[in-house]
């Protein structure tokens, strides 16, 4: 899908065209909407269809009057069953008249310009545009890294009261999820870093700032990733331990009824041999071999208790 908008004294107006100081946002595009947009501007393919390649990696080039951003971004996965993160790239191109901004898929950074909640945005500041949208990614993974913890929380809850399958597939999914959140932002990081000292972008002092501001919470976030991440792996080697310490638990609970059930077993195998035992002809023989199996029964049942195996 292709959008263009453009800021004017009313606000963010949507055009049917391209004008300079505009914001071209290609979402999921077609091949037909990509040419339209390289062909009328002069950008070559390569840059615009490098942000759809899920597996493209965050990196800055800059060729001519162009200068192209790719980042990681994170997003939200709902399926039936759950609820996942991970990240997907992100394009973000420079022209001297343009900014272009290429993605998968719509996603709620974008959507925040789009419906105008930003703060001085404007789509012909291209710099400060680019700041606002990497200080933005920088706070949804922030936001996300607390959605997480907070899923950690209960889904530690509900593994206390009982040990079941989903409650561990939901830690693994999270556990991938901060994976997935520490290398895209360990790579975002690299690629603020080469802007800050890559003169083809021009900054003024405030957009300095701000790119200031955006290292700082993207280091923010790499912590809180990574923090997140230590606990969670300890958690789920802790519950591993808990889950198989339940089950000797179990075993040796099995066991030792085993033991004690057996015990009068032996002894009625006994008096029904055909040989001659004590008491064998006696009228009280019964009661006599009840009496004792309840008799090691209950020895048995007592030694264990006292080694606290029952």
């Amino acid at each position: 899908m292709l959008s263009i908008f453009k800021t004017m004294p009313s606000g963010l107006e949507p055009l049917d065209d391209f004008e300079p100081g505009a914001w071209i946002d290609l979402v999921s595009p077609t091949d037909e909407e990509l040419l339209r947009v390289s062909e009328a501007l002069g950008i070559p393919l390569s840059f615009l269809r490098g942000p759809l390649d899920a597996e493209e990696k965050s990196r800055i080039d800059i060729e001519d009057d162009l200068t192209h951003l790719i980042i990681d971004i994170p997003v939200v996965e709902r399926t039936e069953d759950e609820q996942g993160y991970h990240t997907i790239p992100l394009g973000m191109l420079v022209h001297p008249d343009y900014f272009i901004t290429t993605c998968l898929q719509p996603n709620p950074i974008l959507g925040e310009f789009e419906r105008g909640t930003v703060r001085s945005f404007a789509t012909f500041k291209k710099t400060r545009f680019l700041l606002q949208i990497l200080l933005r990614v920088s706070n949804f993974y922030l936001r996300y890294l607390g959605r997480i913890d907070r899923e950690t929380d209960k889904l530690e809850r509900q593994l206390r009261a009982s040990m079941k399958n989903e409650e561990l597939f939901g830690l693994l999914t999270l556990e991938k999820a901060l994976v997935y959140f520490s290398t895209s932002l360990r790579s975002n990081e690299a690629v603020l870093r080469k802007l800050m000292r890559t003169p083809a972008i021009k900054k003024y002092e405030e957009d300095e700032e701000l790119l200031e501001d955006v290292l700082i919470e993207t280091k923010q976030a790499i912590e809180m990733a990574e923090i997140y991440s230590h606990i969670l792996s300890g958690m789920m080697d802790a519950f591993a331990s808990v889950i198989s310490n339940n089950l000797n638990i179990v075993m040796k609970f099995l066991t030792t009824v085993t033991i004690i059930l057996s015990l009068p077993v032996v002894v009625a195998s006994l008096y029904g041999m055909n040989v001659a035992l004590p008491l064998a002809d006696s009228p009280h023989a019964f009661t006599l071999v009840l009496l004792i199996s309840l008799a090691l029964s209950v020895m048995a049942a007592l030694i264990f208790w006292r080694r606290r195996y029952l």
